[in-house]
């Protein structure tokens, strides 16, 4: 036991000698432990791999922009403000659109619509090429303005008091049709303006020009036409294109802003229907 007590029996530096040797060896391996563990594994990339890369990017680039200015074809009597926004045209000329087809005019032709709105040549250029007109129109060479000769009268019937059976004269229109544009007229208390008829579901532009063609608007409902500012949530529930939540959403905003300037602002709304602003605006005003 005393031999070997004096061989494992170390004096106070050669404990500290062997502690730092021991901390040196593990710093080393850390050392080596951190080379291999932040050295790449992958080669360096070659330029002409990089130089592939850019050209995907800008390829991917370019769809993209061509996807965004793609100009889908529309016939410019459906066209809603907002689409109207989108394609370009600034507020004055989407006014002067509605304000246009408000009068019960058409428009057949691209001169007529640049005529209406007044656009710029550029924008003209732009849009043209996407216009669609009916086949009539097209075939004709001209455009046509649909008026009613005295030489060959045309009877025309009230759109609001037409029957479902009615209707169903109009090619394209059957039963299920002609029953659903009935029990819409009935839900809005009546049409006030022919664009409307763009809101029952299934119904087409087409099909919407052969109606004008035999019905008009003739007797129309009383509507007294309020400031959005002085309803409550009730009232403005009943408004057609409103329910129970976008008329808490529009109470909610006029008590944070105190009220509403604009119809425009009306778009900030969560679930404001944007492309009926022409349509709502028969039934309330902003003052």
């Amino acid at each position: 036991m005393k031999f070997l007590k004096s061989h494992f029996a170390l004096s106070r530096s050669q404990q500290n000698g062997i502690f730092a040797l021991i901390v040196i060896i593990i710093l080393l391996q850390l050392v080596i432990f951190g080379m291999n563990y932040f050295q790449p594994d992958t080669e360096p990339v070659s330029l002409e791999r990089l130089e592939a890369f850019e050209k995907q990017l800008d390829s991917l680039e370019q769809n993209q922009l061509k996807a965004k200015d793609t100009i889908y074809p529309f016939n410019p009597n459906f066209l809603t403000d907002f689409k109207a926004y989108r394609l370009g045209l600034s507020t004055e000329e989407i006014d002067r659109l509605l304000a246009y087809r408000k009068k019960g005019k058409w428009i057949n032709s691209a001169a007529d619509f640049r005529a209406v709105t007044g656009i710029s040549e550029d924008l003209f250029q732009k849009i043209a090429p996407s216009l669609r007109f009916p086949e009539w129109v097209e075939k004709s060479g001209k455009a046509k303005i649909l008026v009613v000769e005295k030489s060959a009268p045309v009877k025309v019937a009230d759109l609001n008091l037409a029957t479902a059976a009615d209707l169903q004269v109009i090619n394209g229109i059957g039963e299920k049709l002609s029953e659903r544009i009935v029990k819409y007229r009935s839900r809005i208390g009546g049409f006030l303006d022919p664009v409307q008829l763009k809101d029952v579901y299934g119904l087409q532009p087409e099909v919407i020009e052969r109606i004008l063609q035999k019905f008009q608007i003739i007797t129309k409902p009383q509507i007294e036409i309020r400031n959005i500012n002085t309803l409550n949530e009730a009232e403005l529930a009943k408004v057609p294109y409103f329910n129970n939540q976008l008329a808490r959403e529009i109470i909610n905003y006029k008590n944070l802003n105190e009220s509403i300037s604009s119809f425009e602002e009306l778009s900030k709304i969560n679930g404001f229907p944007s492309d009926k602003i022409d349509r709502i605006k028969l039934y309330l005003a902003v003052d």
